[in-house]
């Protein structure tokens, strides 16, 4: 059965999270780069649908737009989407931990901006076959690049009790994992999983009724942690991050919404020793090698308003971080 939505133009089914402050943010390092005589360029690392991208384009008509996104469906509806601007764009497809080496290929020796928009995109979610969502049944497959890698069905038929009972616990933060991997495998030896529905079903049976009041759909976490290892999101956000900061001019800023703790605490690690001065303690003079590279342009995380929630019910997770360069880049 298709998803209505998928008719609808690509503008309609995306609304970007917190789209006005993401370009705000990055404004002053575009500013910045036309203070030194250059062209801006930024980085719309995880593309999606283009919605940040299409705005970036329309609100800075001089700016050179480098998208990248793993998903080729995702670069395909963006690249339609961004037709208007063919001559200001490079659209990529890659992993975007790739960052050095996307950069090296086109001839960018830095950029102005990064814009990082992690986890599950609509389109994911709103594409029933390609498995992540846990309301509707659907093969049970979960990648970002469908050409490439394993897939959930993979990950639950295959791993040991011990390894899911690790993922579940760790990338889904459920205090159940014990049982739901039980479950996984008791049930397999009788008939491989092979759609999601299969999966939630075995989940709701173990899961006690009463975890649901607190914690959301029983599968929730599960599906959430399956889909962090099959497409090994946090081992990539952990190159990625420090592969922006790299990349960026003095002046240029990240910016990165993350939609659970496991990935704010990642970027907020980053961002935080970035900004702090690395001079031993107790050491009488601030050396310029030990001074702060990064300045935090947040105070914490910041989140959507109830106005954006409403519009967009897939904002009300998202946690906003912002930094600066404020030292020049270590290659320069």
């Amino acid at each position: 059965m298709t998803d209505p939505d998928q008719a609808k133009p690509t503008s309609e089914r995306h609304v970007p999270v917190l789209r006005d402050r993401c370009i705000n943010l990055l404004a002053p390092g575009f500013e910045a780069a036309r203070g030194r005589g250059e062209s801006p360029v930024v980085i719309d690392a995880t593309l999606g649908m283009g919605g940040h991208s299409e705005a970036l384009l329309q609100r800075f008509p001089d700016l050179h737009l480098i998208g990248i996104d793993r998903d080729e469906e995702a670069l395909a509806l963006a690249g339609e989407r961004l037709r208007p601007f063919a001559d200001r764009i490079d659209l990529i497809h890659a992993v975007y931990d790739e960052i050095p080496e996307i950069l090296g290929d086109l001839g960018f020796a830095e950029v102005h901006g990064v814009l990082m928009d992690l986890g599950v995109s609509s389109l994911q979610l709103d594409e029933r076959e390609r498995g992540f969502a846990y309301s509707f049944d659907a093969p049970l497959d979960m990648r970002m690049d469908t050409s490439t890698g394993q897939t959930a069905a993979d990950v639950v038929n295959s791993y040991s009790e011990e390894d899911l009972v690790r993922i579940i616990r760790k990338w889904g933060e459920e205090k159940f994992a014990g049982r739901i991997a039980n479950r996984i495998v008791t049930s397999r030896a009788v008939k491989p999983f092979a759609t999601t529905g299969e999966l939630v079903e075995q989940i709701r049976d173990v899961v006690p009724a009463g975890a649901a009041k607190s914690g959301g759909h029983p599968a929730k976490r599960t599906f959430q942690a399956l889909r962090i290892e099959v497409n090994e999101e946090l081992d990539v956000l952990e190159r990625a991050i420090p592969a922006a900061i790299g990349a960026i001019a003095p002046g240029g800023r990240v910016v990165v919404m993350s939609y659970h703790s496991l990935e704010d605490k990642i970027v907020k690690g980053f961002f935080q020793a970035g900004s702090k001065s690395s001079a031993p303690l107790g050491f009488p003079v601030e050396l310029e090698e030990h001074k702060a590279e990064l300045k935090s342009l947040t105070k914490g995380t910041e989140v959507p308003t109830p106005a954006e929630i409403a519009e967009n019910p897939r904002a009300a997770s998202a946690r906003l971080r912002a930094v600066e360069r404020i030292k020049a880049r270590r290659s320069a």
